[in-house]
């Protein structure tokens, strides 16, 4: 009986894959988490394709640096993806974007002329599932340091979107390794007037694994929990479902 039921099995593997929406995903090359959560959010819905952002500095450290050098990656990396059926393609470091808008939109119109195919960050991402719920007030959570985090408030305030409370737990490097209970401590650390009064919360990074401590987050306070790499993934079946 197992026998006779794989073709069915590949057969239906097979629409899945001729019906599943195609997206590049540039990833810094040191995130683990990316290529884990994004597949749990998705399912066979998508078939993502990833290609890692190598900064000319080598190194894995959030600075100036890093993001700089994450940003001028992407017109070569958008290059490897450049022979798939992609219907958009996302810059998969919220930091990058926020920190600076003004050369990731540079490169961004670079990077489409030679592939016309729509290339949406992180960032972007999450202030479209926000104003999809029609949120307007969030507070925000980060692993970054203080000046990054305070960065990435004042362009949700650029895009209508307040931040009525952030917190941040001051790191640089290391975001896969950030258990859940720190995540979580850090938002309830936020205070119970802000998180009642907050339309959602944001978990802002690619690198820190918060797919189940959003989950339970959301169940705790009883408001949207949206992470960045969420984001990507409703992002990309929103576009799924629009074609």
């Amino acid at each position: 009986m197992s026998l006779l039921m794989r073709p069915a099995r590949r057969n239906h593997r097979h629409r899945l894959a001729r019906t599943a929406a195609h997206a590049g995903v540039l990833v810094p090359w040191a995130n683990t988490v990316v290529e884990a959560e994004l597949p749990s959010f998705a399912g066979e819905a998508v078939a993502w394709h990833y290609a890692r952002l190598v900064p000319a500095s080598q190194d894995t450290a959030l600075t100036e640096n890093f993001l700089a050098g994450l940003v001028e990656a992407v017109p070569q990396t958008v290059h490897q993806l450049s022979k798939l059926p992609l219907e958009q393609i996302y810059l998969a470091c919220t930091s990058a974007a926020f920190t600076r808008p003004d050369r990731v939109r540079d490169i961004v119109i670079e990077a489409e002329a030679t592939m016309p195919v729509p290339i949406v960050t992180a960032f972007d991402a999450i202030v479209v599932a926000l104003r999809r719920i029609g949120a307007s007030r969030t507070v925000l959570a980060t692993p970054y340091p203080d000046e990054v985090t305070v960065c990435e408030a004042t362009q949700f305030d650029a895009e209508g979107i307040g931040v009525i409370a952030l917190g941040c737990l001051g790191l640089a490097d290391g975001y896969a390794d950030i258990p859940d209970g720190q995540v979580a401590a850090l938002v309830t650390g936020l205070g119970k007037k802000a998180l009642r009064e907050a339309d959602a919360v944001v978990l802002s990074c690619t690198g820190w694994p918060t797919s189940a401590v959003a989950r339970r987050l959301r169940r705790q306070i009883g408001k949207p929990v949206i992470t960045s790499n969420l984001a990507i993934a409703q992002h990309a079946l929103c576009s799924r479902d629009r074609r």
